[in-house]
């Protein structure tokens, strides 16, 4: 499905307000403790396609589980059915999971006594489980890849009767793991965390033989970036409200509370509900940012700069090379359909890490861009807001329901034309 967006400015300040489904980053997180501790209730589940295919996985009778693009699923749903003495799965994906790499995690688990094989490519799924009764153990790990390869070890570390320690190098996304440490803290199992200047260490016990609690999930902050940005694209005046946050928060991704001040949007926060503002500000000409702690915000602030003229150097991006699409790359070949290219100051370039872009504010946006979305829903509704500035066509926008499927008719109540072609 395609969609065309044309912005109608007409609606354009009024006052409205949402309601964005619970994070999935903590709702993954607790799918798997509930699986591992049954008597923990969850309130405010994520309704994205990523929790929903972990959900299913973990209750399914199948011997074969196919995760399509979630990758969550596959990295958590391998560490969970490792861990379960007796059974046995083949756990594979679409074509893209194929390519993204899991061997960091496998060795680890297979160092606690997992039996795990790979079937077609080494270091890549799909993946031959056999479960086992895991044994406590000291590991040494890198944690330059991928956060969630920690976090999935932790998880089930918790429920190990003498815990897990992890002595992890190069850490980043740092904000994601301490989440997950925080979520088993507030549920009652034992958490250490020491760092030096060569590794961060990272212990978990549980307390006693019985988890149990409560836990009410938050709103995504990584599906509140795309309103910021679109609130950043507005004139002076415009704004919006969203409900069910938490200030602090768990999640990393409540750093774009800050970032946005260099786009003149402010927050305020009115009890749990989140009132964005746009005011007048003078912006700066380029902006400078290391998106090592927040990745996933990376796609939607390039966005934002390409809509308002602001040239940019971006690092910290190494992870997103292994995405549902190389994001980099992406970022790169759709922002560079935006500007007409006949100035020498438009540019984008690129390497493992890094993105820079410069461009010329007096050159006018063209009609009807094409943004393909290469299966990545972050592409999709990163820039989605660019249609407050010119008419967009949004390649396989289905994909958004990965982690917020009523993005589109949310977008609709700010006056955004969408129809499918």
């Amino acid at each position: 499905m395609d969609l065309k967006l044309d912005h109608q400015a007409a609606q354009l300040y009024d006052l409205k307000q949402l309601t964005i489904s619970g994070s999935k980053s903590e709702s993954n997180r607790l799918l798997i403790l509930k699986k591992l501790f049954e008597s923990i209730e969850i309130e405010n589940l994520s309704t994205s396609d990523d929790t929903k295919y972990l959900d299913k996985v973990l209750n399914s009778q199948n011997k074969v589980l196919d995760i399509g693009h979630a990758g969550t699923a596959m990295r958590f749903g391998t560490a969970y059915f490792a861990a379960q003495p007796g059974k046995e799965v083949i756990l594979t994906g679409s074509d893209r999971m194929k390519q993204r790499p899991i061997g960091i995690l496998v060795e680890a688990l297979n160092k606690l006594g997992a039996q795990i094989t790979y079937l077609e490519k080494e270091g890549f799924p799909p993946l031959k489980i056999h479960g086992q009764s895991l044994k406590s153990e000291k590991l040494e790990i890198d944690g330059s890849v991928s956060s969630q390869f920690l976090t999935a070890l932790l998880l089930i570390g918790a429920s190990l009767e003498n815990g897990l320690q992890l002595e992890i190098k190069n850490l980043t996304s740092v904000p994601y793991l301490k989440m997950t440490c925080a979520i088993l803290e507030n549920l009652g199992v034992s958490v250490g965390w020491n760092e030096n200047k060569n590794a961060t260490f990272v212990t978990v016990q549980m307390q006693s033989s019985r988890i149990t609690g409560r836990y009410t999930v938050e709103s995504d902050w990584s599906s509140a970036g795309y309103w910021y940005s679109w609130t950043a694209l507005q004139e002076p005046g415009f704004e919006m409200k969203l409900n069910h946050f938490k200030n602090p928060s768990l999640q990393g991704d409540s750093k774009i509370v800050e970032i946005y001040q260099h786009f003149g949007v402010r927050t305020y926060f009115e009890g749990t509900t989140l009132h964005l503002r746009k005011y007048e500000k003078i912006l700066p000409e380029q902006l400078n940012l290391d998106f090592t702690d927040i990745p996933d915000q990376a796609q939607t602030v390039f966005a934002t700069c390409l809509g308002l003229g602001i040239d940019l150097h971006f690092t910290g991006l190494h992870t997103l090379k292994v995405k549902e699409t190389d994001r980099i790359e992406a970022m790169k070949m759709v922002g560079s359909r935006f500007r007409n290219p006949d100035s020498y100051r438009d540019e984008i370039t690129t390497s493992h890490n890094d993105i820079k872009m410069r461009h010329d504010r007096s050159k006018s946006f063209k009609k009807d861009v094409i943004v393909d979305t290469f299966h990545d829903h972050r592409m999709a509704m990163a820039f989605a807001p660019l249609c407050a500035k010119t008419s967009l066509v949004i390649k396989d926008a289905g994909v958004v329901s990965k982690s917020y499927p009523t993005f589109w008719e949310d977008l609709k109540c700010y006056g955004v034309g969408i129809s499918v072609i």
